[in-house]
């Protein structure tokens, strides 16, 4: 039985063949598979075939939506194995048929040229309210139903710079920053920790592309879902610890979005960055 708030059990994979593995997703209250898990259980397939390198970057489209009530299989295709990069390509099936796929790449690490834009000036996480301590600053305006969604167990504790008001939304700069860690030990090991961080990356992103319009998930009419989503590590990390998530949207055009972001250990180095362009669009 898997623990909600354990991102180490809820992305282990069930080896079934050679290159062929099983996940479960966990049923968190949506209707389909959040997109962060495929991202992260598709990685972690594909580390099973890499046991030396360490990923730098990954390419993904999300092709269906995800059924929470079926388990997940992931086909790693070794794509390739050069001298220094690694190429795999996985492909998550559900009901015969590809609901994503993802294209990583591997590298054995080496030094080489540095530098990085600077991570935001913003209040420490320890100084800010959780989503459910926020929620219930609003008082009677939030339905008890979203008050006990948002307080139910998860995987991921998040702190919001700037907090959009999920009742009265207001139009808002795409700019962003949230603070996020595991809740669970993660313990140190590379692979699960790029994991985990790949899993979070999918979460609080769309919504730089929705401030600018005064929009939020709930809003009546919104059709809103992931249609992409590109990965870049550029240095270790510990999860367990709190790691900043600055995001911006440059664009939204034709129903659809763009979103980007870095992020920033404690400490202020650029650990990954992260781009997606997401569908959005209000049906009339």
């Amino acid at each position: 039985m898997q623990t909600p708030e354990n991102l180490a059990e809820i992305l282990t994979l069930e080896p079934i063949e050679v290159n062929l593995f099983r996940g479960i997703s966990p049923n968190d209250g949506f209707p389909r598979i959040f997109g962060g898990l495929v991202i992260a259980q598709a990685l972690t397939a594909a580390y099973q075939t890499v046991p030396e390198r360490v990923c730098h970057s990954l390419h993904a489209y999300f092709i269906r939506p995800g059924d929470v009530n079926a388990p997940v299989l992931y086909e790693v295709e070794r794509a390739r194995d050069g001298g220094t990069f690694t190429t795999r390509r996985v492909a998550a099936i559900q009901h015969g048929e590809q609901i994503f796929n993802l294209a990583a790449s591997f590298q054995t690490p080496e030094v080489g040229l540095e530098h990085q834009f600077e991570a935001p000036n913003v209040p420490a996480p320890e100084t800010l309210p959780t989503e459910a301590e926020y929620l219930r600053s609003l008082g009677d305006q939030i339905h008890p139903k979203m008050l006990a969604f948002m307080e139910r167990p998860r995987p991921v504790d998040l702190r919001w710079i700037d907090p959009q008001n999920p009742v009265k939304p207001e139009k808002k700069s795409g700019e962003k920053q949230v603070w996020m860690r595991a809740v669970a030990p993660l313990g140190e090991d590379i692979r699960m920790q790029q994991a985990a961080l790949a899993y979070a990356s999918d979460m609080a992103f769309m919504e730089s592309a929705l401030r600018p319009h005064g929009l939020i998930w709930t809003t009546p009419g919104l059709q809103a879902a992931s249609l992409d989503h590109a990965m870049w590590f550029h240095h270790p990390f510990d999860f367990n610890d709190w790691t900043l998530f600055s995001q911006d949207s440059p664009s939204a055009s034709q129903g659809r979005g763009l979103v980007r972001g870095q992020m920033f250990s404690r400490d202020g180095r650029l650990v990954a960055s992260v781009a997606q362009e997401c569908l959005m669009r209000i049906r009339k």
